[in-house]
């Protein structure tokens, strides 16, 4: 990773608020009224750990590993090999932990499920990115998250090579088709959007061309194509050439990708990014240390 791209990740990280409000809730579920199983161990009782990664993996989700040790043990050392954007092979042992040993065993479980996570989005936000390359085309995540995390899934995605897109309902608007039957059409709705909300990227989502050319009358910012087909999606962009940029979305798989950015998009959004992840395999394991 490029330092230019571990700033722009940095600058991308949630506030370490934000984290350790992530950790601490994680850690209040699992904990509880206390770790009895950490009662085996000594109080006192030191010990390292090492952190292995057992698969082909994009590496993200550090900052919340870190802070799980933290909280209950701030003196913990923790050294890194690899950081966040990272393409890190199978076998890769990624960090190296120092500290009191019931710390060790009650954060593992949290820390772990964290970085699990975020490193699963990053790693398939990666595969979606790889399969554009050479085109002009960039990959949008969504708001298909899990509940709580979608600032940290969202930063995964970046650590992959992905854009974000809203965050949420108050940054940008996307106008969809319950909203256009609600405000009485594209045009109304795009009318009211734009006295309500004059400084927020307005978007529409349509469903034909007819849609298509009512959305760019109505002066929006960003036309959604949703389930258009491939032939479809060439003339829709031949259309508008370049006064908007446009989107696609539905029936988006990374085995479809490349024949969508071929027709010349800008973007493709696709909730399998943070909703259809499995969690990369890690393995952290603790030897204690000589008293």
């Amino acid at each position: 990773m490029t330092v230019s791209n571990v700033s722009a990740l940095a600058d991308a990280l949630p506030s370490a608020a934000q984290i350790h409000a992530d950790v601490e809730r994680a850690l209040a579920e699992d904990i509880g009224s206390g770790d009895a199983t950490a009662d085996l161990l000594p109080a006192d009782g030191r010990a390292t750990a090492v952190l292995t990664c057992r698969e082909n993996a994009v590496l993200a989700g550090t900052a919340w590993f870190d802070a799980c040790f933290r909280q209950l043990d701030p003196s913990v050392r923790i050294t890194w090999n690899a950081v966040d954007g990272d393409r890190v092979p199978a076998g890769s042992r990624l960090c190296e932990l120092h500290g009191l040993a019931r710390a060790l065993v009650t954060a593992e479980r949290s820390a772990l499920n964290f970085l699990q996570l975020l490193s699963a989005t990053a790693t398939v936000t990666a595969r979606y990115v790889d399969a554009l390359a050479g085109t002009r085309t960039r990959i949008l995540d969504t708001r298909k998250t899990l509940p709580g995390l979608r600032l940290a899934q969202k930063y995964a995605v970046r650590c992959g090579g992905g854009v974000n897109h809203r965050v949420g309902l108050f940054d940008a608007m996307l106008v969809k088709e319950n909203h256009i039957a609600a405000a009485g059409g594209i045009a109304a709705a795009v009318r009211i959007g734009r006295q309500k909300h004059p400084g927020l990227l307005l978007e529409v989502e349509v469903e034909n061309h007819a849609e298509l050319e009512e959305a760019l009358a109505a002066g929006v910012d960003r036309v959604m194509l949703d389930n258009f087909t491939p032939s479809q999606l060439m003339e829709a962009v031949r259309f508008v050439d370049g006064r908007v940029s446009l989107e696609v979305s539905g029936n988006v798989e990374i085995d479809t990708i490349r024949a969508i950015a071929d027709t010349g998009v800008d973007f493709i959004s696709s909730g399998a990014l943070t909703k259809h992840v499995r969690a990369i395999d890690l393995s952290l394991r603790l030897s204690m240390d000589a008293q």
